[in-house]
C-alpha cells in the first residue's frame, strides 16, 4: 500500500481514535490517507494549539496522542508542545512533513534537521527515509513514548516518502512488564516501620484509576500523610485525613517547615523534580536528611541528584497495591503526625476574600465553581497566578481530573480543554485561564464550536502579566516594565466565534452568575472582570 495508508493504518492499529492538525502541503498524502480511515482529525488554528490538545488527551488517557504539523514554520510553532510533554512526562506522538528526499540538505524552502530541533526534547526524532522503514519505526516510537519515563516521539516524513509503496503487514510491539522482586516491599516496609513521620510524596505516574485507588488504599492502611506533586492535586483526596497538600509555587514557609519535619519520604511515580520537591529541599539535595525511598517505572530519575537509600525501578501503583495488602498498627506519634499536617492543610483549605476595590476576587469564583461543579468534572488550567486558587482552595478527588502544564507554558488552558470535551463529550470540562494564556491559543475556540465541544472557559482579566509582575515588583519595585496589557472586551470576542458569554463585574452576584454559566449546554465563555491587586492564592501584589 502507499505509505501514507501505511501510517494511518498504524495509527489505527495502535489505537488512535482522532488526530490534531494545521495542514500542511508537506503532507497532502498523509491528509487524502486520514480520509478513509476510521479516525477523527481535529482541524485546529495553530499546531501550538494542536499540540496542546495533544498533550492533554495523553494526560486524560494515559496513551499515546498523535498531532500533525507541516514543515518549517508548523515544526517551530508545535515546538511548545513537545517541550510540555517532556516536561510532563507524556506519551505524544508528533508527524511533520519534510522536503522531499532530493531537495533534503540543500537549505530550500521551508528545510530544517528536526533531530538537531527536537533532539534535546524529545525520545526520539525518526526520519523516515524510505517507505520500507515504516513497518519497524512506527511501532518502535509508539514503544519509546511509552516505556520508561515516558515522552514526546517526533517523526519526519518527507513528503515525497509518504507515495512509496510499503509490503508489509501493520505491526504493534509489545510494551515490556515492569516487575520487582518479593523482598522489595519487606525492604520499604521495613522503612515505614521504623519511621514516625513518614511522608508520601505522589506523581503522575499513579494518574491511572487504579493508581490512584492502590495510593488510597496504602495510605489509608499504612496511615502515612500524602502530599502531591505540582499539577496532580487530582490523584488523591483532598478532603481525605490524610491529605498532605498539593507541593506547587507560592508554598509559604510554613508549610515547607511543617513538612521538612519527615523522617521518611516515599516518592511514587514522580521525578523528583524541582517544582515538586519545592526547589529540591524536600528531600534536600543532595544529600537528604530524611531516610528516601523512590519508586519510579524507570531507572534514569533514581539516584540521578539525590542520594537514596532505597531506589527500585517498579511499576509504583503495583508496589503500593501489595503494601497496601494489610493494615498496620501505627505509633501514636505516627496519628499525631497526621493530624498536624492535616490540620495545618485544613486551615490553608479556608477561603476569606481580600474584598479588593479593584475588581472582582478571583479566588470567590474559583470557590463558586468548585461548589457548583460537578463532582467529577474535568479542570484544566493554564499558566499563572489564578491557577493558585484552584490548588489551595478546591478540594479535589480522584473523580476530577485536572490538566494543567509542569512546563509552565501560557495557553495550554483553552486548547486542552477543548480536547477533553472532545475525549468526553458528556463531561464536564473547565477551564481556569488568564488574560495572557487566552490570547495565546484562545482562537481554539473556534475549534471547539466546529466540532461541538462544550468546554466552559473562566478568564481572568486583570490586565497585566501577573506572574511576571509579581517577580518584577519584588525584583525591581515601582519600575514596571513590559508587563500591562491592554486587553479586547473577551465577552465580544467569545461571542464571535459563536460562544455564550458572560461578564463579571465588581459587585455582581458571583454565584449566581457562574451558577446560570455552568448551566449553559453549549460552549461558554466567563469574563471575570479581576483585581489586578488580589493576585494570588498566597498573597496580593506588592507594588513598590
Amino acid at each position: 500500500m502507499r505509505a501514507a495508508d501505511f501510517i494511518v493504518r498504524s495509527l489505527e492499529a495502535h489505537g488512535v481514535k482522532r488526530v490534531y492538525c494545521v495542514p500542511g502541503e508537506s503532507y497532502l498524502s498523509l491528509l487524502d490517507a486520514l480520509l478513509d480511515s476510521s479516525i477523527d482529525v481535529i482541524v485546529c488554528r495553530h499546531e501550538g494549539g494542536a499540540g496542546f490538545m495533544a498533550v492533554a488527551e495523553a494526560k486524560l488517557t494515559g496513551r499515546p496522542a498523535v498531532f500533525l504539523a507541516s514543515r518549517g514554520p508548523g515544526a517551530t510553532n508545535a515546538s511548545i508542545a513537545i517541550h510540555n510533554a517532556e516536561q510532563d512526562a507524556l506519551p505524544v506522538i508528533l508527524m511533520l512533513g519534510q522536503v522531499s528526499r532530493q531537495e533534503r540538505l540543500r537549505q530550500v524552502f521551508q528545510e530544517m534537521d528536526y533531530g538537531a530541533f527536537f533532539g534535546s526534547m524529545a525520545k526520539g526524532v525518526f526520519e523516515v527515509v524510505a517507505g520500507s522503514k515504516l513497518p519497524e519505526l512506527l511501532p518502535r516510537g509508539f514503544r519509546l513514548a511509552q516505556t520508561g519515563v515516558p515522552g514526546p516521539v517526533v517523526y519526519s516524513l518527507p513528503e515525497d516518502m509518504l507515495d512509496d509503496e510499503v509490503d508489509a503487514d501493520v505491526i504493534t510491539f509489545p510494551l515490556p512488564q515492569i516487575g520487582h522482586r518479593p523482598d522489595a516491599i519487606a525492604s520499604i516496609q521495613q522503612f515505614i516501620d521504623q519511621s514516625e513521620k513518614p511522608l508520601v510524596i505522589a506523581g503522575a505516574g499513579l494518574r491511572s484509576p487504579w493508581g490512584k485507588e492502590s495510593l488510597r488504599r496504602f495510605a489509608e492502611a499504612q496511615r502515612i500523610p500524602v502530599a502531591v506533586t505540582w499539577k496532580n492535586q487530582d490523584v488523591f483526596d483532598n478532603g481525605s485525613p490524610l491529605y498532605a497538600g498539593h507541593l506547587g509555587f507560592g508554598s509559604p514557609a510554613t508549610y515547607k517547615e511543617l513538612l521538612a519535619e519527615a523522617d521518611l519520604i516515599l516518592a511514587f511515580g514522580t521525578r523528583l523534580g524541582d517544582v515538586g520537591t519545592l526547589h529540591f529541599t524536600l528531600p534536600q539535595l543532595p544529600d537528604p536528611k530524611q531516610a528516601l525511598v523512590h519508586v519510579y517505572a524507570d531507572a534514569a530519575p533514581l539516584g540521578r541528584v539525590y542520594r537514596t537509600d532505597f531506589p527500585l525501578v517498579a511499576n509504583p501503583d503495583a508496589v503500593l497495591a501489595e503494601l497496601a495488602g494489610s493494615a498496620r498498627v501505627v505509633s501514636p506519634a505516627r496519628e499525631a503526625w497526621v493530624s498536624k499536617i492535616n490540620g495545618y492543610i485544613r486551615q490553608q483549605q479556608k477561603f476569606a476574600s481580600r474584598n479588593p476595590g479593584d475588581g472582582v476576587d478571583f479566588g470567590e469564583v474559583v470557590m463558586a465553581l468548585a461548589k457548583l461543579a460537578n463532582p467529577d468534572c474535568v479542570v484544566t488550567t493554564d499558566a499563572g497566578n489564578m491557577s493558585t486558587w484552584v490548588h489551595r482552595h478546591w478540594v479535589m478527588t480522584p473523580l476530577n481530573i485536572l490538566i494543567g502544564g509542569i512546563a509552565g507554558a501560557m495557553g495550554l488552558g483553552v486548547p486542552a480543554a477543548v480536547a477533553a470535551s472532545l475525549h468526553e463529550p458528556g463531561r464536564q470540562v473547565i477551564c481556569v485561564v488568564g488574560d495572557g494564556g487566552v490570547l495565546m491559543t484562545g482562537q481554539e475556540l473556534a475549534t471547539a464550536v466546529a466540532y461541538g465541544a462544550t468546554p466552559k472557559i473562566v478568564i481572568s482579566d486583570n490586565g497585566i502579566y501577573g506572574t511576571i509582575r509579581t517577580h518584577q515588583e519584588r525584583e525591581f519595585p515601582g519600575r514596571v516594565s513590559g508587563t500591562n496589557l491592554v486587553n479586547p472586551d473577551f465577552s465580544a470576542w467569545a461571542r464571535s466565534f459563536g460562544a455564550a458569554t458572560w461578564t463579571l463585574q465588581l459587585g455582581d452576584n458571583v454565584e449566581a452568575v457562574v451558577k446560570e454559566f455552568l448551566s449553559q449546554p453549549s460552549a461558554a465563555v466567563l469574563h471575570v472582570k479581576s483585581s489586578a491587586q488580589s493576585l494570588s492564592a498566597f498573597g496580593v501584589l506588592a507594588q513598590g
